[in-house]
C-alpha cells in the first residue's frame, strides 16, 4: 500500500503550486477535440476553454500557447487526469517553436519533465532558467530535481534557500517533504500545517493537497485516526479529491474496513486511473477473498496500454516481486532506473528484486543504501528485514519488522502479513 515512486503527485503539486497557475475549474466530463487549435477541450472547464479561444485568437503567439499548457496542467492536477500533461507538453512544445526562448513556456517545460520523470534535463534547465531569473519556481525545480535524483544534500540547501527566499506554501510543502525523507516526523507535520494555512484561501484545491500530504504523512508513520481527521478535511474542502479519496481509502483499509475502503479506492481510480491505485484495489479484493477481482485489478494494473500516462513501471516492478512473477522483466526495469536515479526508492525497489532473484549480498547493499536517510518508510524497514533474515541475520531481521510493525502495521495489505508470519518465526 505505498504511495507512488517518490511521490511523483508530491512534487507535481509543488510546482503548479510554486509558479502560481492553478486555475479555477469546474468538474471535467467529457472531452472533445478542438478543430480550431487541434487541442483536447474540457467540458466545463472554462479556464481550458477561454485558453483554446486565445490560440484561435492568437496562432503564432507562443505566449497563446503558454495559457492552454497552465489550464492542462492545473486540470490534471484537480481532476488526476494526468493525460492532459500530454495536451500541455504539446502546447509548450508549440509555444518554444515560435519563440524558443520564451520564459514561461520554459518554465513549464521544467515542470513537465518533472512530471515525466525526466529529472536530469529538469534540473539542467531548473539551473539555466535560475541564471537569468533567480525566483521560487526555478529553486523549486532546482529542490525537486535534485530530491528525484537522490541528490539530498543539494536538495535540503536549496530548500533551505527557497524558504529563507520566498516563504510560502509551496517552500514550506518541499521542506516537509525533505523532514520526512529524512526521518523529521514531527517537523514535517508542522511544516505541511504551516503549508496548509498558507495556502491561498481562494485556492480549495491547494489547501486539499496540503492536507492530503500530511494525511499520508500521518498513515506512513500509522497515526490512522489524525489521517482519516486529515483526508476527511481535505474531502471537505474539495469533495471527491483523488488523492483524498485514495488516502481514506487507505486509512480504512488499515483499519479492516474493506468494503469500505473499495468504494473510496475505486472512486479515486475512477478519476485517475493510476497503477497504484489499481494495485491497492487488487489487494483489498485479496484480503476479501474475491481472488477473481484481485487478479482483474492487477492485470489492470499491468495494462500500459489502458492506463497511458498513468502507467507506472517502477510500481510494477515491485508488484511483480512481491507476486514472484516476471522477475526477470522487474529487474530490468529496476535497475534501469537505478542506473538513472539514485534516490532511497529506487535502491529499494532494486534491492527487493534483486533479493527475489537470490542475489542476496546485492540486495543487502542496495537496501542499506535505501536507508540512508533514516526515513521512516515502514516497507523500506520491512525490504531490509526480509533480506537480512534470507542472510541468516535473525537478530538484525527482527528488529528491522518489529520497527516495521511498530511504525506502521498495515504498511502493505498483503507484506505486512507476510513480516508478522517471519517474526514470528523468529
Amino acid at each position: 500500500m505505498r504511495t507512488m515512486r517518490t511521490m511523483s503527485f508530491v512534487l507535481f503539486g509543488l510546482l503548479v503550486m510554486a509558479v502560481g497557475i492553478i486555475l479555477s475549474c469546474n468538474n471535467a466530463k467529457t472531452t472533445s477535440i478542438s478543430p480550431e487549435a487541434e487541442f483536447t477541450s474540457v467540458v466545463d472547464s472554462q479556464e481550458i476553454t477561454r485558453a483554446l479561444d486565445s490560440v484561435k485568437n492568437a496562432p503564432k503567439s507562443s505566449a497563446a500557447y503558454v495559457q492552454p499548457a497552465t489550464a492542462y496542467i492545473s486540470e490534471a492536477r484537480r481532476s488526476g487526469n494526468f493525460s492532459l500533461n500530454a495536451e500541455a507538453r504539446r502546447a509548450v512544445t508549440k509555444a518554444l517553436e515560435i519563440a524558443p526562448r520564451d520564459l514561461a513556456a520554459r518554465r513549464l517545460e521544467a515542470l513537465l519533465h518533472l512530471t515525466y520523470h525526466e529529472f536530469d534535463q529538469a534540473l539542467k534547465l531548473g539551473e539555466e532558467i535560475y541564471s537569468e531569473a533567480p525566483d521560487s519556481f526555478a529553486m523549486g525545480v532546482i529542490v525537486d530535481a535534485h530530491t528525484q535524483l537522490g541528490n539530498y544534500p543539494q536538495a535540503v540547501e536549496w530548500a533551505q534557500k527557497l524558504v529563507d527566499t520566498r516563504p510560502g506554501s509551496a517552500a514550506y510543502a518541499r521542506a516537509a517533504l525533505i523532514r520526512a525523507l529524512h526521518g523529521d516526523t514531527k517537523g514535517a507535520v508542522e511544516l505541511y500545517e504551516l503549508a496548509f494555512r498558507s495556502a491561498d484561501p481562494a485556492d480549495k484545491e491547494a489547501q486539499s493537497w496540503c492536507l492530503s500530504q500530511l494525511g499520508d504523512l500521518y498513515w506512513r508513520n500509522g497515526r490512522f485516526d489524525d489521517a482519516e481527521k486529515t483526508f476527511d478535511e481535505a474531502l471537505t474542502i474539495t469533495p471527491n479529491y483523488p488523492l483524498a479519496l485514495l488516502g481514506k481509502g487507505k486509512t480504512r483499509a488499515a483499519r479492516g474496513d474493506f468494503d469500505a475502503a473499495s468504494t473510496f479506492v475505486s472512486s479515486a481510480f475512477e478519476r485517475s486511473p493510476h497503477t497504484s491505485y489499481a494495485i491497492l484495489l487488487g489487494d483489498i479484493k485479496s484480503k476479501q477473498g474475491d481472488s477473481n477481482a484481485a487478479t482483474k485489478f492487477y492485470e489492470i494494473a499491468s495494462d500500459k496500454a489502458a492506463l497511458g500516462d498513468l502507467y507506472d513501471p517502477h510500481r510494477i516492478a515491485l508488484m511483480w516481486a512481491d507476486h514472484n512473477i516476471n522477475l526477470d522483466q522487474a529487474l530490468e526495469i529496476a535497475a534501469a532506473d537505478y542506473s538513472k536515479i539514485k534516490d532511497i526508492y529506487s535502491s529499494d525497489i532494486l534491492a527487493w528484486c534483486l533479493f527475489k532473484k537470490g542475489r542476496l549480498q546485492e540486495s543487502r547493499e542496495k537496501s542499506q543504501e535505501a536507508l540512508r536517510l533514516n526515513t521512516k518508510d515502514a516497507l523500506l524497514l520491512y525490504h531490509a528485514g526480509i533480506i537480512e533474515h534470507a542472510l541468516g541475520n535473525r537478530s538484525e531481521a527482527k528488529k528491522l519488522l518489529e520497527s516495521a510493525l511498530k511504525l506502521n502495521p498495515s504498511f502493505d495489505l498483503i507484506q505486512a502479513d507476510v513480516a508478522r508470519n517471519v517474526l514470528a518465526g523468529l
